[in-house]
């Protein structure tokens, strides 16, 4: 079979599972709008490259946990709950793995976005705040 064929074929299949959590589960419609409110504040405040590579990989990574997720929870469904008590600790512990990354998440969001907020508040321009990550911001010991 074609590499193309079988690539197509296995986008096909993760944009179904996408389209089908984002359809069924709350919880990750919740945090998709989250993440594009987050996306969107940071176009406006015009955070950094770094700033805003880092609220990418924080959102995505509570998106990517929120999927795994609901995988968890589709597959112990199986085993359904009386069946055994560890199966309402599973979710429990994938749930908890979810709150912890969004915990994670506004606080980084916070730390980003406190300084813009506060600069567009008070009238001051962003550009100081936006060049204070710079390339000439890296540390000595790494390479430019």
């Amino acid at each position: 079979m074609d590499i193309a064929i079988k690539l197509t074929r296995s986008f096909r299949h993760a944009f179904r599972g996408l389209v089908l959590v984002a359809r069924e589960e709350r919880n990750f419609a919740i945090e998709t709008v989250a993440a594009c409110v987050v996306l969107a504040v940071a176009v406006v405040l015009r955070v950094s490259n770094v700033e805003a590579a880092l609220l990418a990989l924080v959102t995505g990574g509570v998106l990517v946990l929120e999927l795994l997720n609901s995988a968890t929870e589709r597959v112990v469904d199986l085993v359904k709950p009386r069946l055994h008590p560890y199966v309402a600790e599973v979710k429990d512990i994938t749930a908890a793995a979810v709150l912890v990354a969004s915990v994670a998440a506004a606080i980084v969001g916070a730390f980003i976005f406190w300084p813009y907020l506060v600069s567009s508040f008070a009238g001051a321009p962003n550009t100081e705040r936006a060049q204070s990550v710079t390339v000439d911001s890296v540390p000595s010991g790494l390479s430019r």
